[in-house]
């Protein structure tokens, strides 16, 4: 089918629905909406459907990065490949999340999907337990060697993009840990966390721009947040300088403040805000400034109303924090300031930021007490306002929000194996899901006459949360037909993403600038 024609047909799809959900005014109805009663099922003898049409054009983009060809160029887990090479196996537990899957067992509901085998050219899959077979199958070393190996198609990702744009001005890279529980007594590497629950403590280094996980360590639960945070941090300024990002900043909260290697990184010409601790001293300090050092902080709005701004909700929590006299923190006003610094294990001094919040602990409708409460950041940024640098490390809440996905969107912190290095494995291949989205989203063209509407929409799915874009990329109903020469998705339904996915198909389908 040419383009015309399929244009065609999506604009008739999306024409039928519009004129159905169109507002009108309706006369009285005599009977629900959802009227249908007389259902019966059957099994279909020659149409071949799939309700995860879209997995083929994520398998495009596995297959034109060269993803899959260069998994199996460089691990070597498996002696002899009967049947499976070791992409088979990486892309298996990929695609599983795009899929709907939220553990290693959903792959079952996959591997007896003859029509998802048939879609993908596959003869059979690895079940479960071979998938988990083949993560106790990981050293550390492979490990790194498989995010090394997707850092290199990332690589090429990135070469797909403006060079004239902004996209190679500043890369962002933040840092955070977070927890991945375990249930169970017996998964090696698994500890006390700081807050009493067993389990691991992964580190998740990641490029702020795309929100794409650059790296991933996973590391016993008692570990610190910072434990090879800075090895991490210079490998990934390292992958990003490679390709051409003209400026480097770090970002993290204060359990990343580590002085130690700030002088080198400020060496580098790498740019860095980053919390720190309220410390005695730095407290003094900040109690000593002039009151003329201090400026008012005023914070942009979340969002600008464009209509008619509508009527504020009674705030509920407000009203039972007043009527049941517990105490309540009300924030009154901000100011910052700043200050030159010398941390103990550096050579220079540095700018530290000053956010102080001026609060009232109230009871009820009284007053208690005013409190002063001091949040501190460290940068070598010396042209930014002051209020930029704390509007900077506030934005670090995107690494969280990230975070958040990687964990209850793809489920890549399940640890659905026994031991710390395995499930490391697992959480990399997982997170592969999340890599592969962001790809799609940053291969889709922009060039031509509609280029700011294209690049909006680029932006949109990018920005997209894991289960957005897999119902409205991932989970469309499909015929697979089988021709002499090529596999063909017949798409049996409409959305409004539909035209954004005809466009990145046929972008995925042509070979990759390298």
């Amino acid at each position: 089918m040419n383009h015309h024609s399929r244009q065609r047909k999506v604009n008739q799809r999306k024409r039928r629905i519009r004129r159905r959900l169109a507002k009108r005014h309706w006369d009285v109805q005599p009977k629900p909406m959802f009227s249908a009663s007389n259902i019966d099922y059957d099994v279909a003898g020659r149409t071949r459907a799939l309700g995860v049409g879209g997995i083929g054009a994520i398998h495009l983009v596995a297959q034109q990065t060269g993803l899959a060809e260069r998994i199996d160029e460089r691990l070597h887990l498996l002696k002899v490949h009967l049947p499976y090479h070791e992409s088979d196996h990486v892309l298996n537990i990929a695609y599983n999340p795009l899929c709907g899957g939220t553990c290693l067992e959903d792959i079952e509901l996959l591997r007896n999907d003859e029509v998802y085998l048939d879609a993908l050219g596959a003869q059979r899959i690895p079940d479960p337990t071979t998938a988990g077979d083949f993560c106790r199958r990981f050293t550390g070393s492979d490990v790194e060697a498989l995010q090394e190996t997707i850092n290199e198609t990332r690589l090429v990702v990135w070469q797909q993009q403006d060079r004239q744009g902004s996209f190679f001005a500043e890369a962002v890279i933040d840092v955070d840990g977070t927890l991945a529980p375990t249930t169970g007594e017996c998964k090696e590497g698994m500890d006390l966390s700081y807050n009493g629950i067993w389990g691991y403590h992964p580190l998740v280094v990641s490029l702020s721009n795309t929100g794409e996980p650059l790296y991933l360590s996973n590391r016993s639960g008692n570990s610190t947040s910072s434990q090879n945070a800075f090895h991490y941090l210079d490998k990934a300024a390292e992958l990003c300088r490679q390709e051409g990002f003209k400026k480097i900043r770090f970002r993290g909260d204060t359990d990343f403040s580590q002085t130690q290697y700030l002088d080198g990184w400020d060496d580098e010409n790498i740019t860095f805000v980053f919390g720190m601790k309220a410390m005695p001293n730095l407290v003094e300090i900040a109690e000593n400034l002039s009151e003329t050092a201090w400026d008012s902080l005023v914070r942009p709005p979340k969002y600008i109303v464009k209509t008619e701004p509508r009527k504020k909700p009674v705030n509920v929590k407000e009203q039972i924090v007043k009527e049941r006299g517990y105490e309540n923190i009300r924030l009154q006003s901000e100011e910052v300031a700043e200050f030159a610094y010398g941390p103990v294990k550096c050579h220079k001094s540095y700018r530290v930021v000053v956010l102080r919040k001026n609060l009232s602990i109230e009871k009820g409708d009284d007053v208690l007490f005013d409190d002063v409460r001091y949040f501190f950041y460290i940068t070598n940024d010396r042209k930014a306002s002051k209020a930029s640098i704390i509007r900077e490390a506030n934005a670090r809440c995107n690494q969280e929000n990230l975070i958040e996905q990687l964990k209850n969107g793809v489920n890549a912190m399940r640890v659905p194996v026994d031991g710390l290095v395995s499930n490391w494995a697992y959480m990399v291949m997982a997170s592969l899901a999340w890599n592969l989205k962001a790809w799609y989203a940053l291969l889709l063209p922009t060039k031509g006459r509609w280029h700011e509407k294209h690049t909006c929409e680029k932006r949109k799915v990018l920005r997209m949360e894991f289960k957005k874009f897999r119902n409205f990329f991932i989970l469309l109903p499909c015929q697979i037909v089988k021709t002499g020469r090529k596999l063909v998705y017949r798409l049996l339904g409409w959305n409004e993403y539909l035209g954004v996915f005809f466009r990145a198909v046929e972008a995925f389908s042509h070979p990759l600038r390298c």
